[in-house]
């Protein structure tokens, strides 16, 4: 594989008016610890601080940290929340905080993400959306489900053991050069097909699916699709309603920037009807009836079974609301346009790519073809943060709204000083 020298890199890097790589352990300008107050609108930043965010994300200070398809850190304002929340939930005094907090949230990502309150539920796992729909659908042996190889893990599991008890085929498509079309599913999907499974953005190469096409070739054969979209949440706009698609779920703790245990679940209105819940409590009781009988919740609040984890659901109201004051529009403009360009950087170095040019995304990976070990260590001593896949073989970096280019710089840097 041709490679380019670390010398080379540098001129290249140079020439087309790329940032220095800054040392190791070196604070970007604007990354203190100090952050706003919840609910303050960042402001405009400069060259270096493109969204004004840094402040907020106090990893900044110490990590050109690119792994947020991993984990996204917490901004202050929603460490602040979730610092209220406990304190309150310590004293005691305002007993309905969290009841407060999962009506906003839930006004928040209507309105952020295009859906109507009643077509979400929150659940605690992203794999639960999934499961659900599962559970509800009457499968028959000889139905079909139709998925690929850029899906996460979960996808796998569920649909191998739905294979072994019901006799429901499983249709993996392989990529080609990173990326799965709508005329390869088309070419694995036939009468029999009942779901059309996608990861809305792959979690191995950052790929983005057009949902539309998929959800009319889904529609077509009187099919659902379900879009995992916990790598799509908070870093492009969209509207559920205008996707067409059946079925969204995602997690707080990555692009949305919340915790863990809070992954809102999208339900399109026609299906509410016929979904039914997996599991059964207490808080899809719509009115409890005479002999311990109950009238239940029809909406998608039906698929909260039982108390939700107010924490989470704390830290995802404020992180809606910090998103809300970014933009989800400028932070696509912003992560995507450096994604692209620590794509073109890392070609130049010779990496092989898996990341499709021109993807609209937030996430680039590519084989790096050198040593994991003496990689891995050299990012860290360099203070940068990415993931290692396909047993270090593959190398995911992740921009986020936080980012800038001397944090791609400094990744490009490493790589190839060993390159």
């Amino acid at each position: 594989m041709n490679r380019l020298s670390r010398r080379t890199f540098l001129k290249t890097t140079a020439a087309a008016g790329l940032a220095t790589i800054p040392a190791a352990g070196c604070v970007e300008s604007g990354s203190t610890a100090e952050g706003s107050a919840a609910g303050n609108a960042p402001s405009a930043g400069g060259a270096d601080d493109p969204l004004g965010v840094r402040r907020d994300f106090p990893v900044t200070a110490e990590l050109a940290y690119l792994n947020t398809a991993s984990v996204g850190p917490l901004p202050i304002p929603v460490r602040d929340a979730l610092h209220a929340y406990a304190d309150e939930k310590m004293v005691r005094r305002n007993t309905s905080a969290g009841r407060q907090a999962i009506a906003s949230a839930r006004t928040r990502f209507a309105s952020l993400f295009g859906a109507d309150e009643d077509e979400l539920a929150f659940l605690y796992a992203t794999s639960g959306a999934e499961n659900i729909i599962v559970s509800a659908m009457d499968w028959r042996a000889g139905d079909n489900v139709v998925i690929d190889e850029l899906h996460f893990t979960t996808t796998f599991v569920l649909y191998r053991e739905l294979e072994r008890r019901a006799g429901v085929e499983v249709r993996i498509i392989p990529p080609t050069d990173g990326v799965v079309t709508v005329d390869d599913f088309a070419a694995h999907t036939d009468a029999r097909t009942r779901l059309i499974s996608v990861a809305w953005v792959s979690n191995r190469n950052g790929f983005r699916y057009d949902l539309p096409p998929l959800a009319d070739l889904a529609h077509s054969h009187d099919a659902y699709l379900y879009a995992d979209a916990i790598q799509a949440w908070g870093t492009f706009p969209t509207n559920l309603h205008d996707e067409n698609v059946d079925f969204a779920c995602g997690n707080g703790y990555k692009w949305l920037h919340a915790d863990f245990g809070c992954a809102p679940f999208y339900v399109r209105r026609e299906h509410l009807e016929w979904m039914t819940p997996d599991r059964w409590g207490h808080r899809q009781v719509a009115e409890s009836l005479e002999g311990h009988s109950f009238r239940l919740k029809e909406d998608a609040g039906k698929l909260e079974y039982a108390n939700p984890a107010y924490g989470p659901v704390t830290a995802m109201d404020a992180a809606l609301e910090f998103l809300e004051g970014v933009g989800v529009d400028r932070i696509a403009a912003h992560t995507h346009a450096l994604a692209g360009q620590l794509r073109e950087g890392a070609q130049a170095l010779g990496m092989r790519m898996f990341t499709p040019p021109g993807n609209p995304s937030a996430i680039v990976s590519f084989y790096h073809g050198l040593d994991h070990e003496a990689l891995a260590g050299a990012l860290a001593d360099e203070g940068v943060a990415v993931t290692f896949q396909e047993n270090g073989a593959l190398l995911r970096a992740a921009v986020g709204m936080f980012n800038n280019q001397g944090d791609v710089d400094r990744l490009l840097g490493v790589v190839g000083g060993l390159a």
